[in-house]
C-alpha cells in the first residue's frame, strides 16, 4: 500500500514537471510570438545589411502583420552576409514576384521584413523554403541623415565663400568704404527726412487749402452750371426757334436786297450803274469843273467887272446911294 501512494506521488510529481515545462515552453514562445498551435510556411532571404533587424522581428504585408523573423545567420566572407529565415501563417500565399523588403519598423524602432506583393493575379504561389528577392529600404532617420549631410555640406561651402569674400572685402578696405558709404546715405536719408518734416508741416497744408478752394470753386460752378440747366429748362425753345428763324429769314432777305442793289450797281443798265458807268457823264462834270475853276479865276483876276454888275438891280436901274 504504502509503495503504492509512493508511486502515485511521484507520477503526479513527473506530470507537474511536465506540465511546468510545457507552460514554460508555450509561455516563451508566445512572448517570442511564436504561435505553436498553428501551421507556417517558411521562405528565405539574402541581404548585405541587417539594419538592426533581430529575430523575433515583425513580417507585415502592407502594414498587417503575417510572421516573423525564424533566424538570422551569417557569413562575413559573403557580400549578402546575412541569411534572413522568416514564418508567416499557412493560410497566406505568396505568389512569384513577392519581394522580400527590410524596412525600419517605427521611427526609432528596429528593423522588420515587409513582403510586396506583385501587381495583379494568376501568379503561381511559392512553395515553403523559396528564397525571396530582397531590398533594403532606408528608414525616416537615415533618409533625414542623408538630405542633412548633403544640407550642411551645402553651407559649409557657402560659408567658407562667405568668409572668402569677407575676406577679400577687408583685405582691400572695400568694407571699410562700404561702411562710409552707409554713415553718407544715413546722413543722407536724415536730411531728407527733415525735408519732408518741412513739406509735410508747410507746404502740404498750403496745398490743402489750394485744393480746397479749388474744390470750393468747383462747387459754385456747378451751381452755375445747376442753375443754368435750371433756366434753360424754364426757356421756352420752340417759340425761341421760331424767333430766330424769322430773324434768319429777315437777313436773308436784307442780304437778298443788298445782293440786288450791288448788281443794280454793277449793272450799266441801272440808274446807279449808269450814274457810275456814263462817260458822258463824267466828261459833262469834268466840263463843268474847268468852266468852274476858269471863272473863279477870272473872278479874281477882274473883281470890278462881277461888282459893277451888281450894283444895278434886276431891272436894269442903278441902285440909289443912301
Amino acid at each position: 500500500m504504502l509503495k503504492d501512494f509512493k508511486y502515485t506521488r511521484e507520477l503526479k510529481v513527473g506530470l507537474l514537471a511536465a506540465v511546468c515545462l510545457f507552460l514554460l515552453f508555450f509561455g516563451f514562445n508566445f512572448l517570442k510570438g511564436v504561435n505553436i498551435f498553428s501551421s507556417t510556411y517558411s521562405f528565405h532571404g539574402c541581404f548585405t545589411h541587417a539594419n538592426g533587424l533581430e529575430e523575433q522581428a515583425a513580417v507585415y504585408i502592407r502594414g498587417y502583420k503575417v510572421g516573423q523573423v525564424d533566424r538570422i545567420r551569417y557569413d562575413f566572407t559573403q557580400d549578402s552576409a546575412f541569411l534572413i529565415d522568416i514564418s508567416i501563417h499557412r493560410d497566406i500565399d505568396l505568389p512569384e514576384g513577392t519581394e522580400m523588403v527590410l524596412i525600419q519598423d517605427g521611427m526609432l524602432g528596429g528593423g522588420a521584413i515587409e513582403l510586396r506583393l506583385p501587381v495583379g493575379t494568376g501568379a503561381p504561389a511559392l512553395a515553403s523554403g523559396a528564397t525571396l528577392p530582397t531590398a533594403i529600404e532606408p528608414g525616416l532617420m537615415d533618409r533625414v541623415q542623408n538630405e542633412l549631410l548633403a544640407k550642411v555640406g551645402t553651407a559649409v561651402d557657402n560659408v567658407d565663400s562667405l568668409v572668402g569674400v569677407v575676406n577679400g572685402q577687408l583685405a582691400d578696405n572695400h568694407l571699410y568704404n562700404t561702411l562710409a558709404n552707409v554713415d553718407a546715405v544715413s546722413r543722407d536719408l536724415t536730411s531728407v527726412s527733415a525735408d519732408a518734416k518741412r513739406v509735410m508741416k508747410q507746404d502740404v497744408p498750403t496745398v490743402i487749402r489750394g485744393a480746397k478752394r479749388s474744390i470750393d470753386g468747383l462747387q459754385a460752378s456747378i451751381h452755375d452750371v445747376n442753375r443754368f440747366t435750371r433756366q434753360l429748362d424754364s426757356v421756352d425753345l420752340p417759340a425761341t426757334v421760331a424767333r430766330v428763324e424769322s430773324a434768319v429769314d429777315t437777313v436773308t432777305a436784307a442780304v437778298g436786297q443788298v445782293g440786288g442793289l450791288v448788281a443794280d450797281i454793277r449793272s450799266e443798265n441801272g440808274t446807279l450803274g449808269s450814274l457810275i458807268y456814263s462817260r458822258t457823264l463824267y466828261n459833262d462834270l469834268d466840263s463843268t469843273v474847268v468852266s468852274a475853276d476858269s471863272l473863279l479865276r477870272d473872278l479874281k483876276a477882274n473883281p470890278k467887272r462881277y461888282v459893277h454888275f451888281s450894283l444895278f438891280d434886276c431891272s436894269g436901274s442903278k441902285k440909289k446911294k443912301k
